[in-house]
């Protein structure tokens, strides 16, 4: 917010601070009314959402049509904010969601490099600290199994080759762990994710595997 003491003596620099502070007024304005129209546009959704079976939309283009539109708010939000520079605004409130206690924390810590005071030179003890919070992700990563199987054979007879069984697989000779079979059908019966996305994704990884091939897995799986 500008003081009085801000306000510069020149009159052609206090006529261009003007216009520059009604450009932006003017921009804010704008970003406003596309926050408006967005938030109707969300209540109509929800209207079709929650109106008469007639009039309801399929679930799926429902929230896929919600989250572009509440994306888009986001954005105008964003923009509003950057547009109003007054220090003095009270930050706007956001569901950023909670951290659950279970996930795993790897700390980081930014120290300083000099720990000795700057005013005496002194020896600088900690007083206190802030801790922020992120939410991260590891994208999924394959690995290989490889089982050995030592066969051992009798220098005495030479008759007897002595080795242990394999073990067993869902998919006899097949290359899935039970653990990626498992991934799969979670990811197809409770995400929803069609076995040719899942084969997109894998392939994405350098992983190739058809279609059918993951449909061979769940067929294989439910038995």
């Amino acid at each position: 917010m500008l003081m009085e003491a801000d306000l510069p003596n020149d009159v052609e620099a206090l006529r261009a601070l003007v216009l520059e502070q009604a450009r932006e007024l003017d921009v804010l304005k704008v970003f406003q009314a596309e926050v408006e129209r967005l938030k109707a546009i969300i209540e109509a959704l929800q209207r079709h959402r929650f109106g008469r079976r007639s009039e309801q939309l399929d679930p799926d283009q429902f929230e896929l049509a919600l989250e572009e539109v509440e994306m888009a708010l986001a954005q105008a939000q964003h923009a509003v904010d950057n547009a109003s520079r007054a220090s003095a605004d009270r930050p706007r409130k956001v569901n950023r969601g909670s951290l659950p206690a279970h996930l795993e924390r790897i700390e980081q810590v930014v120290d300083v490099e000099d720990k000795a005071c700057p005013c005496c030179g002194g020896a600088l003890h900690q007083i206190g600290e802030d801790v922020a919070e992120r939410l991260d992700v590891v994208p999924t990563t394959f690995r290989v199994l490889v089982t050995r199987r030592p066969r051992y054979g009798c220098r005495s007879c030479e008759g007897a080759i002595v080795q242990a069984p394999a073990p067993a697989r869902i998919v006899e000779g097949g290359i899935p762990t039970e653990a990626l079979i498992a991934q799969v059908l979670v990811a197809k019966y409770a995400d929803h994710l069609p076995l040719y996305r899942q084969a997109q994704i894998y392939a994405r990884q350098g992983v190739q595997l058809d279609r059918s091939t993951l449909a061979d897995w769940v067929g294989r799986a439910a038995w």
